[in-house]
């Protein structure tokens, strides 16, 4: 399950009452920061999760600020007639990239500024969607690995070398999610992944399966390369959010430096030649 709200985020109605507006401008806040967090932890770039949670703050009648580091957020809003700001910190929430995720979020801003949601529907719309059940673990495990058995085909691989690239992929990636479940390190993760799909799609090269087995080695390890940090870091460059960046990057690499170090690890040890 994803992120649960926090049990003071409540819905409460507008109030002409000065304590009790107070009260909604730290739980509107609250709510914000809390829709950052998981909008950026499941994958969203920094100037979508600007967007997003400026619209919504535009909807509800509230100034906005937010600045986003590489692992918190920090969200301000303020009503035009007070001069008090209202501050609210919340660390990423780390729920693993989710598309579905990403989009249910998205339409739910665009819910609020375009059908007028008052906040405790929106807070209502949110918690559901903190509820949504992440998509099937053997949906995704099989569909990684016809995806990764396309990306075979797709460089020139025969039908034996999608065969291996498959199965290579079923076994590593059901390696990683045992292991990410048990708490490992995600670096130490990817490289054991790595390791095992690359000694198991090997086999086609040492036992001379196929006529393209040296494509079902060099592809038998790219399910595991994390495009989306890569594209969001261009994107945050773009926007100038460097330190996101410059942070996911340095996170991508080295997930590709760990991976890879899997990849030339089993060669290594099946005394494969490099080149």
């Amino acid at each position: 399950m994803y992120p649960e709200m926090p049990k003071m985020i409540t819905p409460m109605m507008n109030n002409t009452d000065d304590a009790a507006d107070n009260a909604n401008l730290h739980l509107t806040a609250a709510f914000l920061a809390d829709y950052a967090s998981l909008l950026l932890g499941c994958g969203a770039t920094c100037i979508r999760t600007e967007k997003n949670t400026r619209r919504m703050a535009g909807a509800l009648g509230y100034g906005f600020d937010i600045t986003i580091l590489p692992t918190h957020v920090y969200v301000w809003i303020w009503r035009a007639d007070v001069a008090r700001r209202y501050m609210a910190v919340r660390k990423t929430a780390a729920c693993g990239i989710s598309f579905h995720l990403n989009a249910l979020l998205s339409r739910l801003s665009w819910e609020v500024a375009d059908n007028h949601l008052d906040f405790p529907t929106a807070v209502r719309r949110f918690k559901s969607i903190c509820d949504t059940p992440p998509t099937g673990k053997l949906e995704v495990l099989l569909l990684t690995s016809l995806a990764n058995a396309s990306f075979c085909r797709l460089f020139g691989g025969d039908v034996i070398a999608m065969l291996i690239v498959f199965f290579s992929t079923l076994l590593g990636y059901k390696l990683k999610q045992i292991m990410l479940e048990e708490g490992c390190d995600v670096r130490f993760t990817f490289l054991c992944a790595s390791f095992f799909s690359a000694t198991f799609s090997a086999g086609g090269h040492i036992f001379g399966i196929g006529n393209t087995p040296e494509i079902a080695l060099g592809t038998s390890v790219l399910y595991l390369i994390p495009g989306v940090p890569y594209m969001n870091a261009v994107s945050d460059v773009l926007y100038r959010h460097y330190l996101c960046a410059f942070s996911r990057f340095i996170d991508a690499a080295i997930l590709t430096a760990c991976l890879s170090a899997g990849l030339c690890a089993g060669m290594l040890i099946l005394g494969m030649k490099w080149f």
